[in-house]
C-alpha cells in the first residue's frame, strides 16, 4: 500500500546519508536502477510486496537480481528496508529520493507534448523561455508525442500547464457554440 509519508522519510534519510558519505551520484544511479527494475519487472515488485516470502529469501533474491552493481550504502539501505518490513515501499521510496535529489540540486522537470516530434528550433525556443522563467534552475526536458493534440504543443512545468494546442482551440470554439451566445430570442 503506497505510503508517501514513509517514502519521503526514508528517501530523506538515504539522501542525507549519501551527502554525508559523499556518494550522492552513486546512490542516485543505484536508486534509478532500482526504480527502473521495479517498473520493468512486475515479478520483482510482486516479490517485494509478497507477505508469503520471508525476509531471508527476499535478501537472497534481491542479491541475485542486482548482483554487485549497487554501492555498499544502497545495499545496506535495502537490507534495512527488508529487515524493517518496508521493502514493499521501495518503488515509492525511489521516486521520493529522486524528487528530493532534484529539489536539492534545483533541477526542474519540464514535459513537452507535441502532435509530431518537436523540431530543434521549437525545442530551443521553449527551453529559452523556460530558462527566462527559471533562471537559476537546471532544466530537464522530457518529450512526448500525442497525435490527439492535432498541432501546437502542451508544456507542463511543476504544477503549471501551458496549452497551445489545436485541440484546446477546437474545444474552446465548441464550448462557445454550445453556449449559443449569438442566438437571438424570438418573441
Amino acid at each position: 500500500m503506497p505510503n508517501p509519508r514513509l517514502a519521503s522519510r526514508y528517501a530523506k534519510s538515504l539522501l542525507d546519508l549519501a551527502v554525508e558519505q559523499n556518494s550522492v551520484d552513486d546512490t542516485l544511479a543505484d536508486i534509478k536502477y532500482l526504480e527502473g527494475l521495479c517498473k520493468q519487472s512486475t515479478d520483482f515488485t510482486n516479490m517485494l510486496r509478497s507477505p508469503v516470502i520471508n525476509s531471508d529469501k527476499k535478501h537472497s533474491i534481491i542479491s541475485a537480481v542486482v548482483g554487485d552493481s549497487l554501492s555498499k550504502l544502497t545495499v545496506a539501505f535495502i537490507k534495512l528496508l527488508v529487515n524493517k518490513g518496508r521493502e514493499e515501499n521501495l518503488p515509492e521510496i525511489a521516486g521520493a529520493f529522486i524528487s528530493r535529489y532534484k529539489e536539492m540540486k534545483n533541477i526542474k522537470s519540464v514535459k513537452l507534448t507535441t502532435a509530431i516530434p518537436a523540431s530543434d528550433s521549437l525545442r530551443e525556443a521553449i527551453m529559452a523561455k523556460v530558462k527566462v522563467a527559471l533562471p537559476d534552475a537546471e532544466i530537464e526536458m522530457k518529450e512526448e508525442v500525442n497525435p490527439d493534440l492535432i498541432g501546437g504543443f502542451v508544456l507542463q512545468m511543476d504544477d503549471k500547464l501551458f496549452d497551445a494546442s489545436i485541440r484546446r482551440d477546437i474545444n474552446d470554439v465548441r464550448a462557445q457554440f454550445n453556449k449559443n451566445v449569438y442566438v437571438m430570442e424570438l418573441r
